[in-house]
């Protein structure tokens, strides 16, 4: 006999490409999904190659507009035209990707008796610590779900914290993965001590705290070098600091490569520096660089402390010295680096985008049943 497949509707509400961590997980996780047939809802331009995660990738046609004075009549005219798609699609469920985004308020708008997953993936928590409007929005998101996914516990607790502990049996953590059969480890382990090739890699802004990397490096026994992958509204201010501190030959500043070409790379270098100062959803890129074999320098983060724990060197969050001293510790003893290599490599095999699509789905599938029995949760 032939299982009916589970018929999802998602999407989020940007171009359809390979551009952030959130779209580069949702076509790993959908794609990995098994016995699932998935609607994703995006936006124009669409790479093809990256939609093949999906069996059916609809864009969305209302002009996106930001928060202010004109969001709620875009919300209203989106939640139109995403209740005649839901009418169309007739999905199992629906997992709303970010709390309280545009797209997330017109699937809990429109969902009726379908039964709604919301997902967390960071920026969405902050936005509602910092504004009340948006605040608002993830709190009708949340009342409105039958489950709220954060992937890590840390991100969880704040997110309890922001709904008041009203929905605390609700919340559940699903950790993020990777498709770990396509990483490659460096051959040959280092030997010798001396600078380390140092590689940073993401979004080059405030949070993202990039110039704590590079201060860094001014303050080092040894004459590392560090090379900042992405773009990012910080790029020539931190360009133009590398050149104040004398580092213009130590670090060298690659635009964002696709995730193929950066990991082709990454095994090329010594070891990872992550950088994030506040608040971090889960890392991805840290799992990425230890599924290649490198040691992390880790800002001493709650959510990156909970997936990383010993398998890695903690350093404050923002404090260039201590990052520096973690650097140099790492460049004086290859042992301890090799250590780490190993505990990289073991840490990451806790990830495999797999699991991560396994446990939504049996997620997705209590749910489902939870609404087909009591018509309620």
């Amino acid at each position: 006999m032939t299982t009916k497949p589970l018929n999802i509707l998602t999407g989020i509400n940007r171009t359809s490409e390979p551009s952030s961590g959130s779209l580069i997980l949702a076509n790993d996780l959908y794609r990995a999904m098994p016995e699932t047939h998935t609607t994703f809802l995006g936006r124009e331009p669409v790479d093809q190659a990256w939609s093949a995660a999906f069996d059916q990738l609809i864009t969305l046609s209302t002009t996106k507009r930001p928060q202010g004075p004109d969001f709620d009549p875009y919300v209203d005219e989106l939640t139109r035209e995403v209740g005649a798609l839901i009418e169309k699609t007739q999905p199992d469920a629906i997992h709303a990707q970010y709390l309280g985004f545009a797209l997330s308020l017109a699937f809990t708008r429109t969902a009726g008796r379908i039964p709604i997953i919301s997902i967390a993936h960071g920026p969405d928590v902050m936005a509602a610590e910092r504004n009340e409007q948006e605040r608002e929005t993830l709190h009708e998101v949340v009342a409105s779900s039958a489950a709220i996914v954060a992937p890590t516990s840390a991100l969880a607790e704040r997110i309890d914290c922001l709904t008041g502990r009203r929905f605390t049996d609700r919340l559940t953590v699903i950790p993020w993965g990777i498709p770990l059969r396509y990483a490659r480890v460096r051959e040959q382990p280092p030997d010798e001590t001396g600078p380390l090739s140092l590689v940073h890699a993401g979004r080059l802004d405030h949070n993202k705290s990039t110039i704590t990397a590079i201060e860094a490096l001014s303050l080092t026994d040894h004459p590392h070098h560090l090379t900042v992958i992405g773009q990012g509204t910080l790029r020539e201010q931190l360009k133009q600091r590398a050149i104040e501190l004398g580092l213009r030959d130590r670090v060298q500043f690659d635009p964002f490569l696709p995730r193929a070409e950066l990991w082709r790379r990454l095994p090329n270098f010594d070891a990872f520096v992550f950088t994030t100062s506040g608040l971090e959803a889960f890392g991805l890129i840290l799992i990425e660089a230890q599924a290649h074999g490198l040691p992390v320098a880790y800002s001493d983060l709650p959510g990156v402390r909970e997936i990383l724990g010993s398998a890695g060197i903690p350093y404050t969050p923002g404090d260039p010295r201590s990052l520096a001293v973690a650097l140099d510790e790492m460049s004086r003893d290859f042992h301890r680096r090799n250590a780490l290599t190993k505990a990289a490599l073991k840490n990451a095999r806790r990830y495999d985008i797999t699991t991560t699509g396994r446990q939504l789905r049996e997620l997705t599938l209590r749910v489902t049943s939870l609404e087909l029995v009591t018509g309620s949760w």
